[in-house]
């Protein structure tokens, strides 16, 4: 039976454990698995532009020794060219899996449940999950342990704070949130965590005053403030969350030494500053490297043998 990656939630946390294990034997030992997906193609279905997670996955399939098709928002013109149906039982007899960048994570389920090939989640309005396990990844490899680490995302409450939350739980790493009043995650996600964390006795605890959510955290984490297809809401957002940017008054409430994250694309100036993000503690580039290692991991776990 097939199996897809949609969302961090469906995994077990022995999964994701299996997947940063394979992560770190591909960071060690890359030429002993440059034939792992010999003959086998992926196709990247993108109705939202894409600079890392569109060279992530080509690199990394080509490291592996297999292929990757791009096709952009106007060659497919999913669900008005061709319905989403079509294109899925079209792309599974061409190819071994199909990975989906879009807006309505309805557009991912649809995809899943008509192919016969595994889908793998891009990103999608509701959760950005192969951003959110490189990023967990990226923590353990830099601090040598998840639990009794505190991860204080700050921002907009959004896909990839979805997907934070799930993988934060599972693995037993305690999440703060911090989001001006309305902005929160979504409730339902939050709950669901909320429940994940207590069986890992770790913590979700969420703020509405940024200097409480990062107080006494390991790592702290920031996004855009306006995501692709908010863009009318872009000067109203920088009213409502200029006090949320990531900034140094912002850091002397956490540890001395918190690492310093974002998922990229930066907007520099808003949600955090140059002299933040080129810090010694900044681990950015870290984590987007990190996308392609921790992708090609689940490749292998999706169409390896």
């Amino acid at each position: 039976m097939k199996k897809d990656f949609i969302s961090v939630k469906d995994l077990e946390s022995a999964e994701i454990e299996e997947i940063f294990l394979l992560t770190d034997k591909l960071k060690r030992q890359k030429e002993k698995f440059t034939k792992a997906l010999s003959g086998k193609t992926i196709v990247l279905i993108f109705q939202k532009p894409s600079n890392r997670t569109r060279v992530s996955f080509e690199v990394g399939m080509y490291q592996l020794g297999g292929n990757a098709l791009y096709l952009s928002p106007h060659e497919i013109n999913l669900g008005v060219r061709e319905s989403i149906h079509d294109v899925a039982k079209t792309i599974s007899r061409y190819a071994d899996a199909i990975v989906l960048r879009t807006y309505a994570h309805e557009t991912i389920l649809q995809m899943a449940e008509s192919a016969s090939v595994p889908v793998i989640n891009g990103l999608s309005d509701f959760e950005h999950p192969c951003q959110a396990l490189a990023d967990v990844y990226t923590v353990r490899e830099k601090l040598k342990r998840l639990k009794g680490i505190i991860l204080a995302y700050v921002g907009d409450g959004n896909n990839v704070a979805h997907s934070l939350l799930y993988t934060c739980a599972k693995t037993g790493m305690d999440i703060h949130i911090g989001t001006p009043s309305g902005y929160e995650p979504k409730k339902e996600v939050v709950e669901e965590s909320k429940q994940i964390a207590k069986a890992k006795k770790s913590s979700v605890i969420l703020f509405d005053n940024p200097h409480q959510a990062v107080k006494n955290a390991d790592v702290i984490y920031t996004d855009v403030w306006t995501s692709m297809g908010q863009e009318e809401e872009a000067q109203e957002r920088k009213r409502i969350f200029r006090d949320f940017q990531v900034n140094e008054k912002l850091l002397r409430v956490a540890k001395p030494m918190a690492l310093i994250m974002h998922c990229l694309p930066a907007h520099r100036g808003e949600e955090i500053t140059d002299e933040v993000m080129d810090s010694k503690n900044s681990i950015v580039f870290d984590q987007a490297e990190n996308r392609m290692h921790v992708q090609k991991a689940i490749l292998i776990k999706l169409l390896g043998n």
